[in-house]
Order: structure tokens, then C-alpha cells, then sequence
């Protein structure tokens, strides 16, 4: 047994997916031995070059010459999302920057099977009533992302496919916008250790590369400038309201919004004094964005003029930044130290911060569905439940993680108070807990108005629902 436990198993990110958008049997990709070696050889001529031929100078070529906007304070062109026909994005310019597979170029020695001996068993089929669980694992030398199955009502979860990285995965990001395609996908945005951003295709098995990249690592021989970010990426966020529209954090202290029809960062923002972990765009308005970074402050950008913010401080680095959907001024932000401030962006102070934690709360969220429910997890192996609707923040129940150190947290969107933990134990290093068996949390989620979490003096242990130990 113990020759078989790895010495790294962790999970760094994950991203639950709502039910609905995933095809029911995924299209899987055979590949001859003849297009296996091609891809083989490419692959290792591209890794040679990449390592001997990087530029690492300051030289870039992050933004291209385009038309100027008609309101040149407005280079997205915010203040008119809710007048565009998106359907009629034009993806013409992808391939200049966003880096597509080449196996479409081969079509004699790919095949795409949507049916065979392997399309009925009942574990490729996913179900109306399933949900994807998008996990970042890294088990000794190797980096997957992998797409699990989760279905409350049959208690089911595991492994449908997974997908080989090249790089430690930071951060995860869901969207639908393909910028090939005018009908909704079902697509994952990927930054880690490498600067350039991957966006994988979830309905496509046994992918060996991304559907596309963002960015470009500068290369002298081939007189290539670097387009996007020198260092690694930290957080992504989509824009829901404008779906063309990507942002990444990174550890160069810049934050880049994409433009994904033309595959280019469109706009940089660099009002940061070090590493940007983690970004948010508000849930309403399109133009608003939220960062936390490094230098121990969260800011709140209008991305059409990008170099005015208001910012609030939360010494020494901020670790999470999340918007509450149910108070649009509101949002919360945590540290590197165990706190968590929850701010009104019209008022210059936070309008309360508590000690949540020991160590760094690395996963926030204010629940989109129950209003007034706050979920705390941290590296101090502890995964906390607050009542927020009073004003303060008064804590409902406490449990110890038995995937260790907790380094990220992801809610089922169908199922709110259903959470998955991911953290660094070999033996359980991701973790399902169902929040309904504690009856203080539980009472009344969802409610029609009111209090939501009703404070209790001795905050019970949660269960959990179902732990995997992959």
C-alpha cells in the first residue's frame, strides 16, 4: 500500500458546472498510431524550442491596432450590452492568437465516435439530473483536469473523463461563449504555472490539446512577441453579461481582459503593486469587476475606464474576493491571516471584519441561492458556515475536513448547500458535504425572506454526504 501512495496528491481548483449543458454522450476522439506519432513529435520539436528560444525580455505585443471605439471611454462597449444580439459575434481572427488543434487538419487519421460499444454504459452518459465537478488535480509528477459526475439524488460521484495538463492548475473558470460556434458550449478556461491560458472543450473526450489558448510566449528565432501574461495566471472570471469577455489575474500584478471572439487581451490593468489571486465580475452590471491581490487591498474597476477604482484594505494579502448577489453594493473579501471583511462599496470601511480562521481562508462564498449564507474553508482544516443578515456575521457550524488542508471550495448550483473540498491528503483529497443534515443551516434554506441561518451558542459538526478517495 504504501508503495502505491503518491507523494503529492492535492487538488488546487475546481469549478462545479449546472446540469443541462453537458451533452449527454460526449463526442471521443481515435486517434491512428500515425497521427499519435505525429502529434508526439510536434509536441517535443515545440517543448525544444520553447525552452531554448524564449525571450524573456520586456518586449510585447499584448494589444493589436484596431478602430478606435465610437466612446473611447467604453472600449468593450459596455453601456450597450443589453442592445447586442450576441448570436451574431463574429468569430473571424481566433486562429491569429488562439492557438487551434491541429488534428482538424488530419481528417484521414482522426475520427470523432459519437456512438459505439462504449456510447450506452450507463456511466458515459450524462444525465439531465447530472452535475460536472471541473477538478485541478496533481497527483506526484502529473497535472489532470478532471470532469467528475455529481448526482445528488443517486448519490453518485466519479471520474468521467479527465484530461493530461502540461502545468500545475491554478484556477478554473467555466463559460459557454464559443467564439466558433453561435450556439452555447461547454467549455473550461484553465491558468496555472504557464502564462498562457487553455480552454478545453468538455464535450469532447481523449482531447491531447485545448480547443484554443490565450496568449503567446515570446520566441526570438521565430521573431514571436509575447502576447497576454509573463507569469503565471491566478484567477480567471467570465462575464456573464457579456460573454465574449474574459479576465485573468496573474502573478506579473496586471489583470487582462480577453476579448474571446479575436482570442486577444483587449484591455490591461495594471493599478496593482503585486500578484492579482483572485478576480470576480459582479453578477448585474457588466462593466464591474472586483480583484483582490497581493499588496493586502480589493478593488472595484469599471472596466471602461480601467485606471479609476476604489479600493479597501485587508492586510496583509487577499486571498478570495466574491460579490454577494442578493446586496449588488456588497461584497466580501478574505486574507492570507484567517479574516473576512464583508464591504459596502459606498462607504469607505468594511462594515464588519471578523477572525473566521487560523490560517488563510482560501475558499469564499456567498450563496447565490440563500441569502445570508456565507461558507468559510481554510488551510487550518476547518470548513465554517456564518449568518450574515444580522448586520455582522454570527458563525452557525463548525467541522473538521477530512481532506486536510482545505485549498479550494466549490456549491453545486443545483444543490446549494451541497459543497465539494478540495485539499492536499493522499488518502481523501476531495470532499462532498451536504450541509441539509445540520438542521441550524437547514431550517430555512431557501426562505421566503428573513433570516436565514439561525445562530446557535455550539455550532454542530456537518457530515459529509459522500467523501471520494480517488
Amino acid at each position: 500500500m504504501e508503495e502505491n501512495t503518491p507523494t503529492v496528491s492535492l487538488v488546487s481548483c475546481m469549478h462545479f458546472v449546472q446540469r443541462g449543458v453537458a451533452k449527454s454522450v460526449p463526442e471521443k476522439i481515435e486517434l491512428t498510431e500515425k497521427e499519435l506519432e505525429k502529434i508526439i513529435k510536434q509536441t517535443a520539436d515545440d517543448l525544444r524550442i520553447t525552452e531554448q528560444g524564449d525571450d524573456q525580455s520586456d518586449e510585447e505585443g499584448e494589444t493589436e491596432t484596431r478602430e478606435p471605439p465610437a466612446n473611447p471611454n467604453d472600449e468593450f462597449n459596455f453601456d450597450q450590452y443589453d442592445e447586442e444580439d450576441n448570436t451574431t459575434a463574429n468569430p473571424i481572427g481566433i486562429g491569429t492568437v488562439a492557438t487551434l488543434p491541429n488534428l482538424g487538419d488530419l481528417s484521414e487519421d482522426v475520427q470523432i465516435r459519437t456512438e459505439g460499444p462504449d456510447s450506452d454504459e450507463e456511466d458515459d452518459i450524462i444525465k439531465p439530473t447530472d452535475n460536472l465537478l471541473l477538478v485541478g488535480h496533481v497527483e506526484s509528477d502529473a497535472s489532470i483536469l478532471e470532469v467528475h459526475i455529481f448526482n445528488k439524488e443517486e448519490g453518485s460521484f466519479y471520474v468521467h473523463h479527465d484530461i493530461i495538463l502540461p502545468w500545475f492548475p491554478l484556477c478554473i473558470e467555466w463559460l459557454s461563449h464559443d467564439p466558433t460556434d453561435p450556439q452555447p458550449g461547454n467549455l473550461c478556461a484553465l491558468g496555472g504555472m504557464d502564462p498562457v491560458i487553455q480552454v478545453w472543450d468538455l464535450d469532447i473526450e481523449n482531447c491531447l490539446e485545448p480547443a484554443y489558448k490565450l496568449g503567446k510566449k515570446p520566441n526570438k528565432k521565430k521573431k514571436i512577441k509575447r502576447i497576454g501574461h509573463k507569469d503565471a495566471v491566478l484567477d480567471l472570471s467570465w462575464n456573464k453579461n457579456f460573454t465574449h469577455v474574459l479576465a485573468s489575474g496573474s502573478a506579473d500584478n496586471t489583470v487582462l481582459l480577453w476579448d474571446l471572439d479575436q482570442g486577444t487581451p483587449h484591455t490591461k490593468i495594471n493599478c496593482f503593486s503585486d500578484k492579482v489571486q483572485s478576480l470576480c465580475f459582479h453578477p448585474l452590471e457588466a462593466q464591474t469587476l472586483l480583484a483582490g491581490a497581493c499588496d493586502g487591498r480589493a478593488r472595484v474597476l469599471d472596466c471602461r475606464t480601467p485606471d479609476t477604482h476604489r479600493g479597501w484594505s485587508l492586510e496583509p494579502e487577499i486571498e478570495r474576493v466574491v460579490w454577494d448577489k442578493h446586496n449588488p453594493f456588497c461584497f466580501a473579501m478574505s486574507n492570507n491571516v484567517g479574516k473576512v471583511a464583508y464591504v459596502d462599496c459606498r462607504l469607505d470601511l468594511p462594515l464588519w471584519t471578523i477572525d473566521a480562521h487560523e490560517k488563510e481562508v482560501t475558499g469564499l462564498i456567498l450563496s447565490e441561492q440563500v441569502p445570508g449564507l456565507l461558507i468559510t474553508a481554510s488551510t487550518d482544516g476547518t470548513l465554517k458556515t456564518w449568518d450574515v443578515t444580522s448586520g455582522g456575521a454570527t458563525q452557525v457550524s463548525m467541522r473538521s475536513n477530512r481532506c486536510g488542508q482545505s485549498l479550494c471550495v466549490a456549491t453545486c448550483p443545483d444543490a446549494p448547500l451541497s459543497l465539494a473540498l478540495g485539499g492536499d491528503n493522499k488518502q481523501c483529497h476531495i470532499e462532498l458535504v451536504d450541509l441539509t443534515v445540520n438542521e441550524q443551516v437547514s431550517h430555512k434554506a431557501p426562505p421566503p425572506n428573513g433570516s436565514v441561518l439561525p445562530p446557535t451558542q455550539a455550532p454542530p459538526t456537518v457530515t459529509p454526504l459522500c467523501t471520494s478517495q480517488l
